[in-house]
């Protein structure tokens, strides 16, 4: 996506990456405003809605890592793109309370302005961001925006999602590569932990392993592979790595990832502006959450693009940021929402109550 990151590997996957919505196109009216929804069901409250958590400060690029951080503030990095295309200068990292409201933004020293992942270290409190644009994981203070080399990476590198293991161990996975990368708590050169053609795709965009997240017994680790429309499974032992395999197809875009007490996955589908819910067996238990158009002022209403998805600390609320982008800026045909991506101004934080009723049950029947 980026026409000017002077990696050409890097160049030509973030480009594809953005053909990849013209599968989905359908033909959408030029002049069409925001539904006022006028059916019989105006009044009815839609407990799967998302809602607006925050708006990023004029002149943003769009937000793509979020994390929660132990004081309960969502911390959002942008990814370095807006209705124009690439931005320059350093990435930026945007702090919000619980409620929302806008604390601070922070220029990250040493980077490049295409940040990804971000997560705090469970047990250093390190606050980790994956630098794309630099090959690299960052480890940065929130308030100055000091960082210094958390990880290094061999090869052509596409760095994407963080996660830990119970032991402190960090996992970031490799997008351009197929490689889930592995370093120590204390970081260091990352070691290839898992290569595998699963974690790369042979469909479009070329966009490999993407979020990641273990279950709460450590034995599993689930990846999500944006270009294939898969989460793969990685079966854990003592730490070892076993054969991975796809554990649910059909999600369309799978982007970030986020598991609750129950070890359901909750996954951003980034070209269907949904978040898909899935069981520990691999069953479809909800969707939810739709994209709802852009207001005249330039907000977008509901999901649009959604790439990276966390908790709130007591588990009542799901935080999800909207990337938000117009293909035609990269010389591309339109998709079906690049329209409305041409028309945000305002970049945004959706947040979504973590209760979902299961397809199929009764209106009482709700879970966490």
């Amino acid at each position: 996506m980026n026409l000017f990151i002077t990696r050409s590997k890097t160049i030509k996957l973030l480009t594809v990456l953005v053909m990849a919505w013209q599968l989905a196109a359908v033909a959408a009216p030029a002049d069409q405003e925001p539904s006022n929804h006028n059916t019989s069901n105006h009044n009815i409250p839609n407990r799967n809605a998302a809602e607006l958590f925050a708006i990023l400060p004029d002149g943003a690029a769009g937000p793509e890592g979020l994390t929660v951080g132990p004081d309960g503030n969502v911390f959002v990095a942008s990814f370095g793109f807006n209705q124009n295309g690439s931005v320059t200068g350093l990435g930026q990292l945007f702090v919000f309370n619980s409620e929302g409201r806008f604390l601070r933004q922070v220029s990250i020293a040493g980077s490049s302005p295409h940040l990804l992942g971000i997560a705090f270290h469970p047990h250093t409190g390190a606050l980790l961001v994956a630098d794309f644009g630099a090959g690299q994981v960052l480890s940065i203070d929130a308030r100055t925006g000091a960082s210094q080399v958390f990880m290094t990476v061999t090869g052509s590198s596409g760095l994407n999602g963080i996660t830990f293991d119970q032991a402190g161990n960090v996992y970031v996975s490799d997008s351009a590569q197929g490689i889930l990368w592995k370093t120590g708590p204390a970081g260091g050169p990352g070691t290839a932990w898992v290569i595998d053609p699963l974690l790369t795709t042979v469909g479009i965009p070329p966009f490999g392993a993407n979020g990641m997240v273990f279950n709460h017994a450590g034995t599993s680790l689930f990846v999500a592979n944006t270009g294939n429309d898969t989460v793969v499974q990685v079966p854990v032992t003592n730490g070892t790595p076993g054969k991975p395999s796809v554990f649910v197809n059909s999600v369309n875009g799978a982007d970030g990832v986020a598991i609750d007490a129950d070890d359901n996955l909750w996954i951003a589908a980034n070209q269907a502006d949904e978040i898909d819910v899935v069981s520990p067996s691999g069953k479809l238990q909800a969707r939810l959450g739709e994209f709802e158009g852009v207001d005249r002022k330039g907000l977008p209403h509901g999901l649009l693009f959604p790439a990276s998805l966390s908790f709130s600390n007591d588990g009542r609320f799901l935080y999800v940021t909207n990337l938000a982008l117009d293909l035609r800026v990269f010389g591309l045909p339109q998709a079906v929402d690049s329209q409305w991506c041409a028309q945000v101004r305002h970049f945004t934080v959706s947040r979504m109550h973590a209760r979902f009723q299961p397809l199929g049950s009764d209106d009482d029947d709700d879970r966490k």
